[in-house]
């Protein structure tokens, strides 16, 4: 990996390229490369005053914005720690990833729709010993001189941490996952090619640039392209399309469950989002390249651990009905293989330095490969299918069951999102059971029936529940709790 292969480096060539060109439009923000250049410089000689240089970890908790690209950027020339951290986090969260992240400077929001950052801060920073300044919606004074800077930026290279990346804690605690700048930047280059972001495209992202989709394949890929990146905080989906419409984005990416509202908008049918032909928000997109199934077409695998997608294809035309559910394959740079169990290990230049405060052999195998607690099938083409985390297997009566496989299946027969898991059974050590997501009435039996010709006898749930969608609990980060909706089946 190139040695002066930094973020720094990469904006100053944006910069003198194409300074005047957008690199982020978000709402009313509006951040040209050459003012991402310029604030970044003064408030990377603020922190810098504030005692901040190579190694210091800077926390940032901002909204998507012009603040928490700024923010990485200053702290990122100065070859400081970029720590962001997530504004779905509770006071209990926020408080163990302030102590565990060694965080020595906060550049924060006051608060963020219902969130008072000041009131949550105030409560926990005195159980942070290692934080020594706050700065709520304020900048520090520019009290380093350009010589000092330039000094720094001088000695950040591509093997030095570009940050610390906390992941969403789904299966588990949030684990700290370490990235160095070579790493990250090139794995987005390469990305880059294959999906065909340039600078001539515009990337319309609602991913959290706090977590490493957000960060790292809309920021940073952003940053690498020369592109520009479209997002929105907008509460009112009207002004999200009003801003689609304005702006024009070419290419998309991100979690459709975030943009259903827009696509429910009442409006949805006379805008223009023709622009809109490349990436995987499909209800928005143009009508002509929506696919009629978007089990047909090629789906991708991130995670924090690989700096973001490591499964997937530049092929965005409808698949032959036996690729259906496909991820594609390993992004280039990384190796992969599928152990006994057909749990997805891999390795490479762009895997993670590792997780922080862990020694390299809890997070890899002796031969350098990691684990990624996801379970997969490859086909005889190559083609990798998801089934799953290995966390969430069901055994039942000796048999392995991918909650994922039926989750498709019961979506198949209904239309319904099903949530399926396993609980303690007497007789089968764990018995496959589903929570439907629907206001309909489920009739058990002739459900069961239909999934018959979906799936083996053993996989077929042996309860079903539906709740309404408004009544599925979920964790700060979004996702759903399966712990507590295990309890529904107990009410």
């Amino acid at each position: 990996m190139g040695e002066r292969f930094t973020v720094v480096e990469v904006l100053r060539r944006q910069t003198d390229s194409r300074g005047d060109h957008p690199l982020l439009v978000c709402d009313d923000d509006r951040l040209s490369y050459a003012d991402a250049e310029r604030r970044s410089a003064k408030l990377a000689r603020g922190i810098v005053a504030l005692g901040a240089g190579k190694g210091t970890h800077v926390g940032l908790l901002y909204p998507n914005g012009a603040d928490l690209v700024i923010g990485t950027l200053a702290a990122a020339r100065i070859g400081a720690v970029v720590v962001p951290f997530s504004t779905f986090a509770t006071a209990p969260e926020l408080r163990e990833q302030l102590i565990h992240s060694d965080v020595a400077i906060l550049l924060a929001a006051n608060s963020y729709r219902s969130n008072d950052f000041r009131q949550r801060i105030t409560d926990v920073r005195d159980d942070a010993p290692l934080l020594r300044h706050v700065l709520l919606n304020r900048e520090p004074d520019d009290a380093c001189d350009e010589r000092q800077l330039h000094a720094l930026e001088a000695d950040v290279e591509g093997c030095d941490p570009l940050s610390i990346i906390y992941t969403s804690g789904s299966t588990g605690t949030p684990k700290g996952v370490v990235h160095t700048h070579a790493a990250l930047l090139e794995h987005q280059r390469n990305l880059n090619a294959i999906r065909g972001l340039t600078a001539d495209d515009k990337l319309f992202c609602n991913s959290p640039f706090f977590w490493i989709g957000g960060f790292a394949f809309g920021l940073l890929a952003t940053l690498v392209a020369g592109a520009t990146l479209v997002c929105s905080n907008a509460t009112d989906a009207a002004d999200t399309l009003d801003l689609l419409e304005a702006e024009r984005p070419t290419v998309t990416n991100g979690f459709v469950t975030g943009i259903a509202h827009l696509a429910r908008h009442r409006s949805i049918h006379t805008r223009n989002l023709s622009s809109m032909r490349r990436g995987n928000l499909y209800p928005i997109m143009a009508p002509e390249v929506r696919p009629a199934d978007p089990e047909l077409r090629h789906n991708m695998l991130g995670m924090t651990e690989a700096g973001s997608v490591v499964l997937l294809s530049g092929d965005e035309s409808d698949q032959p009905e036996h690729r259906r559910g496909s991820f594609g394959k390993p992004a280039p740079g990384f190796e992969a293989r599928v152990d006994e169990d057909g749990e997805l290990c891999i390795r490479g230049p762009y895997v993670m330095a590792g997780y922080y405060k862990h020694s390299r052999e809890e997070c890899f195998d002796a031969d350098g490969w990691f684990p990624t607690g996801d379970l997969v099938r490859v086909d005889a083409d190559g083609f990798y299918y998801f089934l799953g985390r290995r966390s969430s297997l069901i055994k039942t009566a000796g048999a392995n069951v991918a909650p994922a496989e039926v989750e498709k299946a019961i979506a198949r027969v209904t239309g319904a999102t099903a949530h399926v898991f396993g609980i303690p059974d007497r007789d089968r050590g764990q018995a496959v059971v589903a929570v439907l997501a629907t206001d309909a009435d489920i009739d058990e039996a002739a459900l069961r029936h239909e999934l018959k010709r979906e799936l083996s006898a053993y996989k077929i749930p042996r309860r079903i529940v539906a709740i309404p969608p408004a009544d599925i609990p979920l964790r700060s980060s979004g996702k759903v709790d399966m712990q507590r909706l295990a309890a529904v089946l107990d009410g």
